[in-house]
């Protein structure tokens, strides 16, 4: 083995110390990871193969006796219970002779809910025509910003003929410059709202501040939570409790298990209904707006059963980068994109560069469909 002058510990002793709370390779692809500092430990409590209604309700209100939160998913016929709190005192060899128990072990990953050991199986939401995370790609598409009646209606009108099923815009925008436009609020929802029934679309788009959802989930059917609000924890828990479906984009210089772990805070606060969205991360690279990370997708397909779809246009910043890496991205596994299109986008008010012009998208769409046929997905 070799040794360094005045080391006391060996390579593999230093590597555990160093890197006990950090995701690893276990020797097979499989990724795996320590407790974090502060993290509630988990137990995953399965329960036999067919166990009635009752055995299953009854171990659950047991482990709440014991103060613990319950998570409850069904997977092959069988009751999964994720316990998470502090389980140090509890005499899990007595929680295993409980009837209809068949095991009871730690759960290893930091997040604990997003993962595919509590939940093996895909999660799949379904809004409006679209089942995102099924065989069927979601295509999300609209303007960075609504800016207007005529603008709304001519996009929407335009996104639904090319094979989009949901609507994309904002009604308020985070902007770098506070002299930006700003979006317009609350008439900027209602506009988007009228333009996507109009066309059949559902609606996604963006809240920013924990006061807002209430409002935007009277309009929208998906609530986005930006990048730069990814670890906004008030704004993850205003949206874990409002029983619609999140999208929930990574942040600009986010890690995977940090982007997973925003996730569980809006599985912890009950809502199960989350669709991770890949928007670019930044980098040293300054020839486009961000890094597309398409690594992210077979890397979090592995981790968690959340669906993931990629936003290749702020993920490049630029037009005619948009379509290469959409193809990509499916190519890849995502479940959906969410692109950025414009009727006019040379004077867009906001993000015009990064915006397909409506044909530009109904040719991708078409390029998409023939992918999509490949590997044995569906628009």
């Amino acid at each position: 083995m070799l040794g360094m002058a005045g080391s006391a510990r060996s390579i593999p002793e230093a590597f555990d110390r160093d890197h006990a709370s950090s995701p690893c390779h276990d020797g097979m692809g499989v990724f795996i990871a320590g407790h974090a500092e502060g993290e509630p430990p988990a137990m995953l409590i399965l329960l036999s193969h067919d166990a009635p209604e009752t055995v299953a309700s009854d171990v659950a209100s047991r482990l709440r006796m014991f103060g613990l939160s319950v998570h409850r998913t069904d997977h092959d016929h069988r009751v999964r219970i994720a316990a998470v709190g502090e389980i140090a005192g509890i005499d899990w060899d007595e929680v295993r002779r409980w009837p209809g128990v068949d095991s009871a072990t730690p759960i290893g990953v930091p997040f604990k809910l997003v993962s595919r050991a509590f939940h093996p199986h895909d999660t799949v939401i379904t809004v409006g025509r679209v089942s995102i995370g099924s065989d069927q790609l979601a295509l999300m598409a609209g303007p960075c910003a609504v800016e207007g009646e005529a603008q709304a209606f001519t996009i929407a009108a335009a996104v639904a003929q090319a094979g989009a099923t949901v609507m994309r815009g904002g009604a308020f925008k985070p902007r770098t410059s506070p002299y930006s436009f700003q979006g317009l609020g609350e008439q900027g929802l209602r506009l988007l709202r009228r333009a996507a029934d109009a066309h059949g679309l559902a609606v996604v788009t963006e809240v920013m501040d924990s006061q807002q959802v209430e409002m935007t989930a009277r309009f929208a059917d998906i609530l986005q939570v930006g990048a730069r609000n990814m670890q906004n924890y008030s704004l993850l828990r205003e949206v874990g409790h409002s029983g619609k479906p999140v999208l929930l984009k990574r942040g600009l210089a986010s890690t995977i298990e940090e982007w997973l772990m925003s996730a569980e805070h809006v599985l912890a606060h009950g809502n199960a209904q989350v669709i991770l969205c890949e928007r670019g991360i930044r980098t040293f690279e300054t020839y486009t707006r961000n890094t597309l990370d398409l690594n992210a997708i077979p890397v979090v397909k592995e981790l968690s059963h959340l669906p993931v779809i990629v936003d290749p246009s702020h993920g490049t910043g630029i037009r005619d980068k948009v379509a290469p890496m959409a193809r990509a991205a499916i190519a890849a596994g995502a479940d959906g994109l969410l692109i950025e299109v414009h009727n006019d986008p040379d004077h867009a008010l906001s993000d015009g560069p990064q915006s397909l012009y409506p044909a530009q998208y109904a040719e991708l769409v078409g390029q998409i469909r023939t992918i999509a046929h490949a590997i044995g997905r569906r628009v």
